[in-house]
């Protein structure tokens, strides 16, 4: 899960990723390191006894109630603690501190064994840190978490970032976070030479199918998007969240060259700068497209198949002849996707989910490397939502496919979605 955010402040500490196979000796490593340094270690198993409570037991989870003694809350374990320590005033206020800091208010009542794997990461994180360390060794932060709490943990893990140094430990080079400024390889127990993220992650994982660089976006004094840095990677699939008004369109519009500021940022799509020499119709040729913007300047009475077809060469319209071949694939894939009956009929006469769906099928048409799906759902029933969900899980979830889709709506995100940036 490599997440992008522009929530806080860019970091100056340095923050470091020690990343390796399974038994290649990394976690041994970061406790040693730990122990020798006076850093703060936490290893993250998905079991609750992780963290020294040896009574903690499965059984006891799922029947809380039948137990002869009252377990011990998130709060109090934290209370205990802070009371324990050589300064308890500063402990607890410090507690109160990270208390905000995590949002855990919600869950210190709940007994301990009850804490999902969310609230359990941010106990353990505030347990780890009430003693004040400076540096913070995480082993397998992510391991367990859903896609939206991996994001929400990377947000958390950021912003700590800002006062205190971090290591974290990883198996997958995919999982790193983009505030990571390093990675330490380790292979066979042995630490290998530290480099820069970028580098790292050139090195090892598929190429780069966007990268942007610094994009800030203003709107006379309003600042949409201040010094984004985002790198979307083959066969990546990207949900890209925010409310409204907080920048995604224009974020994708620029990638898609129909916004024209999009030459006076630094933008890289399959490998070359933009304004390298390539055209407009070379970046589209390769994008399957599909937005709000689109679908509300797509005014063509043609019949709904040469809407559709018009996707193998990026008009609004058709303006020249199709191959026959070209027409037969069009008919299939609106067969595919269950508006096969709707090829004659001419598309400002369609109603306005079947319309949205018309351009969702003229994105997949050409078969691109990159789909761009800006709220493609929109206005659909719940049976065409179901099928073409089903149907974005089966190509967009294909090898070497990229994709990167908005929606207002989680339970619309097909399943093959592992990242995320939130603006």
């Amino acid at each position: 899960m490599y997440v992008c955010t522009t929530d806080y402040p860019k970091m100056k500490r340095e923050q470091i990723a020690l990343v390796g196979d399974n038994a290649s000796g990394k976690s041994r490593l970061a406790a040693a390191f730990a122990g020798r340094s006076g850093a703060k270690y936490i290893s993250f198993r998905d079991s609750y006894g992780s963290y020294g409570d040896r009574n903690f037991f499965m059984q006891q989870r799922w029947n809380l109630f039948t137990l002869e003694w009252d377990p011990p809350t998130a709060g109090e374990v934290l209370l205990n603690e802070a009371a324990e320590s050589r300064n308890p005033a500063d402990a607890r206020r410090h507690l109160a501190e990270l208390t905000a800091l995590f949002s855990m208010d919600p869950f210190l009542d709940k007994p301990l064994v009850t804490l999902s794997s969310g609230e359990l990461r941010k106990f353990q994180l505030a347990r780890a840190l009430l003693s004040g360390p400076e540096t913070l060794v995480i082993d397998n932060p992510y391991i367990g978490l859903d896609p939206r709490t991996r994001t929400l943990l990377s947000k958390l893990l950021e912003r700590l970032g800002e006062t205190t140094h971090l290591v974290l430990v990883l198996s997958r080079a995919a999982e790193i976070p983009s505030f990571i400024t390093h990675v330490i390889p380790v292979s066979d127990g042995q630490m290998g030479e530290k480099v820069p993220l970028q580098a790292f992650l050139d090195g090892v994982l598929l190429p780069a199918v966007i990268r942007m660089r610094n994009i800030t976006i203003r709107y006379g004094e309003r600042v949409v998007m201040d010094s984004l840095d985002w790198t979307v990677r083959e066969g990546e699939h990207w949900a890209l969240t925010g409310a409204n008004g907080s920048g995604k369109s224009t974020l994708l519009s620029l990638i898609n060259a129909d916004n024209p500021r999009a030459y006076a940022y630094d933008i890289e799509l399959f490998g070359r700068p933009r304004g390298s020499g390539e055209s407009i119709w070379d970046i589209k040729g390769k994008i399957g497209f599909v937005s709000p913007e689109l679908h509300r300047a797509f005014r063509v009475d043609a019949p709904a198949l040469d809407i559709v077809t018009s996707g193998f060469f990026d008009t609004e319209g058709l303006f020249r002849k199709p191959s026959a071949e070209q027409r037969s694939k069009a008919l299939c894939w609106m067969e595919e996707f269950g508006i096969g009956h709707l090829a004659e009929i001419p598309f400002l006469r369609l109603s306005s989910g079947y319309q949205r769906l018309c351009l969702v099928v003229r994105a997949f048409v050409k078969d691109p490397p990159l789909y761009i799906l800006d709220e493609p759902l929109q206005g659909l029933d719940e049976n065409l939502r179901f099928r073409v969900k089903s149907l974005l899980d089966k190509y967009c979830g294909a090898p070497g496919k990229t994709l990167v889709m908005v929606t207002h709506y989680p339970e619309e995100y097909p399943a093959c979605i592992d990242h995320s940036l939130s603006l």
